[in-house]
């Protein structure tokens, strides 16, 4: 079979070590507004070796996490099969997997890095979350 995909970086709130200490469901940590910012979609054809990019994280320049997509338990195509014979998988779709050692709090006012060497590295500011308007 043939897969298309693309590539993102994405981080997630150190909220969730809070919740799985406390036994709650990670999704209340990873799925708040504004918890999960990703960068730009890679275009399959740039991406020669999905089995091994290596992605890594700074906080205000110092490197946090960096780990190697070939490490990783399943390869991307056997989670793209194993999910899409579950769930129908629709283009734009994300696939969020785990994350290599480091996880850790951030505070207001810290600068976040994350990239894939040679491929892609995005920035933002980690700012207090804005709560929407009831109606």
């Amino acid at each position: 079979s043939v897969y298309q995909f693309s590539f993102v970086l994405k981080h997630i709130s150190s909220l969730h070590s809070l919740f799985q200490a406390a036994g709650l469901p990670w999704t209340l940590a990873k799925g708040q507004d504004t918890f999960t910012p990703i960068s730009s979609v890679l275009p399959k054809a740039m991406v020669h070796d999905p089995d091994n990019l290596e992605l890594w994280l700074k906080v205000d320049g110092e490197t946090r996490q960096k780990g190697v997509t070939k490490d990783m338990i399943f390869k991307v195509p056997y989670l793209i099969s194993y999910i899409s014979s579950i769930m129908t998988l629709y283009e734009g779709d994300v696939i969020l997997t785990g994350t290599p050692e480091g996880v850790g709090p951030v505070k207001i006012g810290q600068k976040i890095t994350a990239g894939i060497t040679g491929l892609s590295e995005v920035q933002f500011d980690v700012e207090r979350r804005v709560k929407p308007l009831s109606s």
